[in-house]
């Protein structure tokens, strides 16, 4: 970590407010001003000229003021960023749109939502991973053709449909059959459970079952293998309000962002890298590791379910975000989300 003197880190932080407040260079003159300090601009330049010199501060063009750089920016969140607690106007705000009525999906959304209406950024909301819901129910129904149509409850909450394509048609008797097998055996455990139980079954003991059994499985098997499938994912809203500040508006960065936002991968894998740290974390820039996100900055939050971390939630914007009124949005909707997805005695 870069140590600076008392002087050094007044400065930097009364340049780095102002350029998050207007996202124009900071001059020296105009940072003697702001400071409230009876430095000449000339003191002030040496000053800004040593941190120049640190990697703190550039300067865009010869004639211009200073930028923070990502580096400054990380100072500046780390060491001198002053955060208050929220108005409680906002808080309420928070609890009020969190309507645990809703199912985990649904509340999924509402949050993303309400993070990019009260931030004006872009709200990102992981949804639950998989491995920490139960099966409750499992129900298959012929179509017509060799298909069957695979229903699956999950945690009383959630219910997802998956079409199976068969060798042969099957009769509603011999699905209820299956269904009541599989209901038996495997109601009430996680899904990760239920398919590492399944794999082991079909693999170990496939000779020793009959044909009913084998069947139960098999379908259990692909419906539970495209369940899988169908985790890793995220909400996102409010995509269009980064299109609001200068430094993200050029079309190239545009382009790349939204093709990012779109094709999740990238995103997911650094958004996965939060659910392993305790509090809020925050990617400035180049931090994230992914070109698309050089102008940005994502500020993240876990949120659990019966003291387990199940998924991150958070906003992304550009590196010049008003972090110290981001960061407790962020920290108190990821704990009232944490409650509303807890159960209720």
């Amino acid at each position: 970590m870069v140590e600076l003197n008392e002087r050094a880190q007044f400065l930097l932080k009364a340049l780095t407010e102002r350029y998050i407040r207007e996202g124009q260079p900071v001059g020296s003159r105009t940072l003697a001003r702001d400071a409230g300090l009876t430095l000449s601009p000339a003191t002030i330049r040496n000053v800004m000229a040593d941190l120049e010199d640190l990697g703190l501060v550039s300067s865009p063009h010869t004639s211009s003021g200073r930028i923070p750089t990502v580096l400054g920016y990380r100072v500046f969140v780390d060491t001198l960023l002053s955060v208050r607690p929220l108005d409680d106007a906002v808080v309420e705000k928070l609890k009020e749109n969190l309507d645990i009525r809703h199912d985990s999906k649904n509340l999924v959304e509402s949050v993303s939502s309400l993070l990019s209406d009260v931030t004006r950024l872009a709200g990102i909301v992981t949804l639950p991973k998989r491995e920490n819901a139960a099966l409750q129910r499992v129900e298959f129904l012929p179509l017509s053709g060799k298909k069957v149509l695979a229903i699956l409850v999950i945690n009383d909450k959630e219910v997802r449909n998956s079409i199976l394509h068969t060798e042969r048609e099957y009769s509603p008797a011999e699905l209820q059959q299956y269904s009541n097998f599989l209901n038996e055996h495997f109601a009430g455990k996680t899904l990760n459970a239920v398919r590492s139980m399944l794999l082991r079954e079909l693999r170990e003991t496939r000779e020793h079952l009959n044909r009913m059994m084998a069947t139960a499985l098999d379908m259990a098997d692909q419906v539970l293998g495209e369940a899988e499938q169908g985790s890793g994912d995220y909400v996102l809203a409010g995509q269009t309000n980064l299109m609001e500040f200068q430094e993200l508006c050029n079309v190239t960065t545009l382009k790349q962002l939204f093709e990012a936002f779109n094709e999740k991968s990238h995103i997911l894998h650094l958004l996965d890298q939060c659910v392993e740290n305790q509090g809020v974390q925050i990617f400035i820039g180049e931090e994230s590791g992914y070109q698309m996100l050089d102008e940005c900055s994502l500020v993240t939050a876990p949120y659990s379910v019966n003291g387990k971390v199940v998924g991150v939630l958070g906003v992304i914007g550009p590196t010049r975000m008003a972090y110290e009124r981001v960061i407790p949005i962020v920290d108190v909707t990821a704990r009232l989300f944490s409650a509303a997805l807890n159960p209720r005695d």
